[in-house]
């Protein structure tokens, strides 16, 4: 086909010139002129796509169960998101992922590309929508306002366990070093002050609870995610659609993309309500904060390597600096953070949208879809990126962790049940004053015998709890 060829379409604001190669239309044409704000199309995010065709998909089924629709329209149009499902043609979904318009400009984008391709199916051109149109057909008992928040909500439920998935598969690294660091004892740290001894496995294995907490926190979001507005049209009332429309489309969409979906109980207020993405928004939010608490405790733990703490450390993955030669940087565990930072702020961009919606319909949806993907998307790349270039290359630095164990003063507190409180401090404030260890003043002043104080300083009594022995006479 000519590449500069046109054919010619119509909309309600007058004809315009379309390139005959393009499987959009007029509707798609004209949003891509009126906001190029990102220029990230939608087709950056498959999953919204594929979830697009399938909802279309389920639609045609419906509507010819129904006998609303023939057919030989229905095949064409099914044959077509198949197409789409597999992942052709999804260069044509061009429309940016910030749009005006509550997402009607994605809706017709899909809707154009779908039509166009049935119609080839079907042996007649692009264009001739006389025998296949767009809104008559392949929008049949639909509206933007529930077509766009069903698609954003099947994609999002399965981004959703895509990063379960790469959050597990962070959380069996840490639990691998945390067997591999057991029996590697070092000194713990609140406010990052000498506190009591522990174990560099019970630190690591600390990251591996708390990713595996919110992967179940993320489950329990999926759940909400699942209910969907399919069938209630244009503000809930289900205008324009069979009295059994909505229970069939949604026995085909469950069909069709295998997620267990729910038609909400209330349409009217499943349309304007937007509180399923602020719930998991939240608990994206929740997990990249612990991600970013996780990656500032590598990053510390790694410094040095003469000036820092220097207790374990980061594979080398790139040069530092231009001006400082051997320098190396933490650079995995930084551009974590900042995925964190950015997830931070997409929820308070899904707080201030959702806020914004108005009466039977929230215009925001665009830009809750595009942060609720970036979260979902770069949380998981950040996941396998971190287990992959990080934590699975991590080494201890043993001679430094027993080093600050022996010089430590926090390890009089392991001492205080037996000697008492008013001795343990006076041991420590002769420790920090003198730069003497606790344990040679302890023997110095007879407060515990030798083998009192070899018992009590073994790892597995400093790092669990344990009976208390008799304070000495």
């Amino acid at each position: 086909m000519n590449a500069t060829a046109v054919r010619l379409e119509h909309d309600l604001l007058g004809d315009r010139e379309v390139p005959a190669a393009a499987y959009y239309g007029v509707h798609t044409l004209r949003a891509r002129e009126n906001f190029a704000i990102t220029g990230v199309s939608i087709a950056a995010y498959p999953d919204l796509i594929c979830a697009l065709a399938q909802i279309k998909k389920a639609a045609a089924r419906a509507n010819q169960q129904l006998g609303l629709l023939d057919a030989r329209r229905a095949d064409a149009i099914a044959a077509a998101c198949r197409e789409i499902i597999d992942g052709q043609w999804h260069d044509q979904f061009v429309v940016d992922v910030i749009q005006g318009g509550a997402g009607t400009s994605t809706n017709m984008n899909a809707n154009e590309v779908i039509a166009n391709r049935a119609l080839e199916i079907l042996g007649h051109a692009r264009g001739e929508y006389q025998y296949l149109h767009p809104n008559e057909h392949v929008n049949m008992s639909q509206s933007t306002n529930d077509v766009y928040p069903t698609a954003l909500k099947l994609a999002t439920y399965v981004g959703i366990f895509r990063l379960v998935e790469a959050m597990a598969y962070l959380r069996r690294a840490f639990e691998r070093k945390a067997v591999e660091f057991a029996d590697v004892l070092k000194m713990g740290r609140t406010q990052l002050q000498d506190a009591v001894p522990m174990t560099l496995g019970q630190e690591f294995s600390t990251y591996a609870v708390m990713l595996g907490e919110d992967e179940e926190r993320l489950k329990e979001a999926a759940l909400l995610i699942r209910e969907m507005n399919l069938g209630a049209t244009a503000i809930g009332t289900g205008i324009n659609a069979h009295p059994d429309y909505a229970a069939i489309v949604c026995r085909k969409l469950v069909e069709i993309s295998g997620i267990p979906l729910l038609t909400a109980p209330n349409l009217i207020e499943a349309t304007q309500d937007c509180g399923s993405f602020v719930q998991l928004s939240g608990v994206l939010k929740r997990v990249a904060v612990k991600l970013s608490k996780v990656c500032n405790d590598l990053r510390l733990l790694s410094s040095g390597p003469r000036a820092g703490f220097n207790e374990i450390n980061l594979p080398p993955r790139q040069a530092g600096s231009s001006i400082m030669p051997g320098k190396v940087n933490p650079v995995i565990p930084e551009v974590v953070n900042q995925i964190a930072f950015e997830v931070i702020g997409n929820d308070s961009t899904v707080t201030f949208a959702a806020e914004a919606g108005q009466l039977q319909l929230n215009a925001f949806e665009p830009i809750i879809a595009h942060s609720l993907f970036k979260s979902v998307l770069h949380l998981g790349k950040g996941c396998r990126t971190l287990a992959d270039l990080c934590v699975d290359g991590i080494t201890a630095n043993r001679d430094t962790l027993r080093a600050s164990i022996e010089r430590s003063i926090g390890i009089v507190t392991a001492l205080n049940p037996y000697i008492g409180y008013v001795n343990a401090t006076e041991v420590a404030a002769e420790a920090h004053r003198s730069n003497r260890g606790v344990a040679e003043i302890v023997l110095e002043r007879k407060l515990m015998s030798p083998e009192q104080l070899a018992e009590v300083l073994r790892p597995e009594v400093l790092t669990k709890p344990q009976m208390i022995l008799p304070q000495a006479a």
